[in-house]
Formats: C-alpha cells, structure tokens, sequence
C-alpha cells in the first residue's frame, strides 16, 4: 500500500495563520497535522508515502527532514497548484499496480486506515470514498446499496438535499482508496478537482463504493473556528488526566467567564467535581514570540520557582491555549471590599507585600529575557512611549477629546522616566500588579496575569498595588504600606528607605499614566465601561503624586492634571 497526502493548498480560509505557517504543518495535541497522518499511515500498514506541496514548501520539507520515520515519506514540490486530481495525476511514477490511499491533510480523525484499505480490497470497484454524517458537508449522494449517485453541487440536476427513502446524504472525509485505473480519467499536466474525476467515471458507468465507518470522530480543521475547536476537543482532556491523576474520560462542559482588559477569551472547564481554567490567546499570527509564548514560559518559570501562581498543566502556543489551575472567582479587590477594619486591610496588604517581594527576587533569578513578548526590561523609551504618550494619546486627546500633544511636556516626561529608575530594586517585575489580578483560594494569595512581566523595579509593582484604582487606599495607609516594604527589602538589598520611598514616587507617578490612558483606551475604543468609573480614582491618585514637595519640578504637567479635576 502507497499513499498520497494532499498538502498543496493555500489555506486561504486559514489566513494570516497560513500566513508562516502551511495547514498540514498546524499542530493538534503539541503535534502536527502532517505528523499526525504519517503516524497513522505507517500504523495502517503502508509502505511509502509522498506529499504534493506548495504553499510555503520549504517548511514542510524542512520539518520532514527532522523526522524520522519506519517508511520513505518523499514529497513532491507543484510550482502552480494541480488540484487533488492533478496531484494523482502528477504521481504517476511512484504509484505502482496496488490500490492506493489519498488522503487530505487538514483533517483530524481516528477512522482505521487499515480497514478502510482492506474494505477496499474485498470488492472489484476503482473507488472507495470514506463517507461521514457532517451537516455542513453533506453533499455526496449514497443509495441504498451504498454506492455513490452523486456529488450535490456539480450536478445540473441536483438530487435532493435531504435523506429521502433510501437515499443518503453525507459528507466526504477526504479519504480514499483508488485503483490506479482512476489515472486514464486525469488529464495529464493541468488542473483537475478529483470530485469532477469521479463524476465523469459515475457518467461512464464506473462503481464507487462508499464507507461509512462506525464509533469514529472527524473534523475538518479549515477554518480557524474548526481548528481551535479540535485542539480543544483533542488537548482538554490531556490537561484534566494531567491535573488530576484520578480522571476519567469524561464529558467535559465548557462555561465562559468575563474577562477585563484583554482581548483573550477566559473559559472554566468542569468535568464532575474537577475544574480547570483555559486562556484562550489566539491563533499564532507571526513567528516572533507572542503574548502566549510569554505567559506560558514565565508562569513555568514562577511555579517552578515557588512562587504563588497558578499551575500551567498544559499548553499548546501555536493554538494560543492554555490549561491552569483554577483559583476560584476571589479576587483581592473583593476581599479588600469587603473588609472593614483598616488594620485588616492593612495586615492583608503585608501579606500581599510580602509575596510581591518574593516575586521580584526569586522571579528575577534566573530569568530570561527572551521570554518577553513587549520589552526585555522597563526603560525609559517604554515610560515615555507606552506610559507618557499612551497617557496624552489614548486620554487626553482620545477620550477627552482636548488637543494636548506629547511634545509640549517631553522634558518633563523625561525626567520622570529617569528619576523612575534611580534606587530601584531590580527583579522580575509583573507590569500590572493591581487586585483584580491576585486571587485568595482558601486563605492564600495567588498572582495572575504575569504574561506582561519583565525586568523591572520592584517599586513599580508596589505603585500598582497601592495606587490602584479598583480599591483606591487613602493616601495615609499607602504611605504606612511602603514604609513597610522599605523596611523588608531593606533587610534583603541593600538600599536606604528614603531612596527606595523616592523611587517609588516616580514609578506612582508613570504607573499612573499608564492607568488612565489603558482606561481611555479601554472605554473609547474598545466599548468596556467597567473601565470608565474608575478614572476619578486614578486622577486624584495622579494629582496627589504632583503636590508632593518636588512637584514644582513639572510646572506645565502640575497645572495639565489640576485643570482635570
């Protein structure tokens, strides 16, 4: 048995992902569809394989030349796409007087090849086409003998569209045995769509057998929604055997949660008493290292590190899903709501300050910059570009509609950015350390959303977490809480207090403009008015930090934020 992978096509439906990366090479499970056929034809007993290309050839070429496998797996390069009758056609040379499988590339399925071929052999007709009940491809026409009458589309006559009598109607897999007869109904060195080929042998009164397989699964990846689906369907239950060594495979429901800023699709996945959380980032769109690629390798950097955030059981970045621990609904802004008593809030704010010094000193150890998908560090071109012009750009002039300009308060941005990293305490630093993203799960605190993180002064994760809007701390407890972490990370780094409490000022101050142009953005532009109620928090916050002694340093920035309020 020989066999042909059609793997030619452009994906077109699959665009800008096919944009890199060409359909057969999208994984499923943490393995490519290619890969995944092979292995399947090499199990179903056959004895060569050859692979019709085009769309950025190369890379399957190039992937195909790492692997190894039991069989001669050749491929066979069309500079101008022959169609999946023409790419029979073009192999003529390597078929020899067997029957043959062509199989399509972008399917996923677990149907026996083996059988299939062996159906096959156990009658004298060229064809055999592997049949399924799929509503959206139902068009291939099967009576009650289970040969084909017809293909829907293509007839002038069309035959009808639903199961009447003894007439079925169902989808073609993709899947196919041939006798190398078929080949004197090709034209040779031309295009040609095998379904046509297969009507003109019914017309010349030519048999083709349907199969229709029993107890199977089949999914067409063409589209991205097909595709995310599959891995979804493939890679769950891998994350659940994985999370909880006890399950069994059983129906997993899927609930989704409400997500805040991001773009990223946020899911619950139960199954009996267990649960996980699946992020849902996207498809891959460019080989550089994405949002997923980053929030997959620092947060198994952190736990590793034993450090409190959730456990990653199983992650596919090209598919852009990820399976985490579940943490629960809890997060810290709702615990400090809830709290009455300020020497509480207090106490659990330590708690937190605690765990956040942790997070700098052991997350920073050992930390790579690569794994970054914005900036290895925070710099002073990122303060000026992603903080003090996101502030003038996405809020003042986007969702106050004032004509302000970066340019006229550059100096004064200038030195904000640098006083910002003067005395910090460099480590890992989480970029968006507020109480929405740390989760208490029985008593214990968790840090979420670290996919943003880079090097970084501690002291910028400390202004996220006391000038954050979501709670707004008066000023006098925010002052107790960083005099608190002075001292402890004076015990661990050497730095004085009051250069530590002078950094922090400054990183308040850009943490701040970074707030308000994100909830600019955030309620103009993207529609979320959650965002919206909390800009009068975030003004005050931002006024405060000018009326210190070393405001009259910003004149122009000083009178911009008092004529907000």
């Amino acid at each position: 048995m020989k066999a042909l992978i059609l793997a030619a096509g452009l994906g077109t439906r699959l665009t800008p992902y096919t944009d890199h990366t060409p359909k057969p090479l999208f994984p499923v499970g943490g393995r490519p569809l290619l890969d995944i056929i092979i292995r399947s034809l090499e199990a179903a007993g056959c004895e060569s394989i050859i692979i019709n290309t085009h769309h950025l050839h190369n890379k399957i070429e190039a992937f195909l030349n790492l692997q190894k496998y039991s069989i001669p797996v050749t491929t066979r390069h069309e500079s101008v796409i022959l169609g999946t009758g023409g790419a029979i056609k073009n192999a003529s040379d390597f078929w020899n007087n067997d029957p043959f499988i062509v199989i399509n590339s972008d399917i996923f399925t677990d149907i026996d090849l083996r059988k299939v071929y062996r159906f096959h052999l156990g009658h004298n007709h060229p064809a055999t086409l592997v049949l399924t009940d799929y509503e959206e491809f139902n068009n291939v026409l099967v009576g009650v003998d289970n040969f084909i009458l017809g293909f829907e589309n293509a007839c002038a006559n069309p035959l009808p569209c639903t199961n009447q009598g003894n007439i079925k109607r169902l989808a073609f897999t993709g899947i196919q045995v041939l006798n190398p007869e078929i080949l004197d109904f090709i034209p040779a060195n031309s295009f040609s769509n095998s379904i046509d080929v297969y009507r003109q042998m019914i017309s010349c009164g030519k048999k083709l057998h349907a199969f229709m397989p029993n107890n199977h699964s089949w999914n067409d990846l063409g589209t991205p929604e097909k595709y995310i689906k599959t891995v979804i369907e493939e890679t769950a239950p891998k994350a659940f055997m994985i999370a909880f060594p006890d399950y069994k495979d059983r129906k997993i429901n899927m609930f989704r949660l409400k997500g805040d800023g991001s773009d990223r699709g946020w899911f619950r996945l139960v199954s009996g008493k267990d649960s996980l959380i699946m992020a849902d980032h996207g498809i891959r769109k460019e080989l550089s290292v994405t949002e997923a690629d980053s929030f997959i390798a620092i947060g198994l950097h952190l736990h590793n590190k034993g450090l409190p955030v959730p456990r990653i059981f199983f992650h596919d970045s090209f598919s852009g899903l990820v399976f985490l621990e579940d943490l629960g609904d809890t997060n810290f802004q709702t615990v400090i709501m809830n709290t009455k008593s300020q020497s509480d809030i207090i106490s659990r704010y330590k708690s937190v300050i605690d765990l956040l010094i942790m997070l700098s000193l052991t997350g920073g150890s050992g930390f790579d910059v690569s794994w970054t998908y914005q900036t290895p560090c925070y710099t002073a071109d990122l303060i000026l570009e992603k903080e003090c012009r996101y502030f003038t750009d996405a809020f003042l002039k986007g969702y106050l509609n004032k004509e302000i300009d970066f340019d006229g308060y550059e100096n004064e941005f200038k030195i904000i950015a640098s006083q910002a990293f003067e005395y910090q305490v460099k480590g890992f630093m989480h970029r968006d350390m507020q109480s929405r993203n740390i989760m208490v799960k029985n008593g214990e605190i968790y840090f979420i959303d670290f996919q943003g993180g880079r090097l970084g002064p501690l002291q910028y994760d400390l202004a996220s977490l006391l000038i954050d809007p979501y709670v707004g701390l008066p000023s006098g407890i925010r002052s107790e809480l960083v005099d608190y972490c002075a001292e402890r990370i004076s015990s661990v780094a050497e730095i004085n207090a009051d250069n530590f409490c002078r950094c922090f000022k400054y990183c308040s101050i850009t943490r701040n403009l970074q707030i308000l142009g994100a909830f600019g953005y955030l309620g103009k532009v993207k529609g979320k008015q959650f965002f919206v109620q909390y800009i009068s928090a975030a003004l005050r916050s931002l006024k405060e930090s000018f009326e210190l002694p070393d405001g009259k340093d910003f004149p122009k920035l000083k009178s911009l934020i008092d004529n907000l309020l």
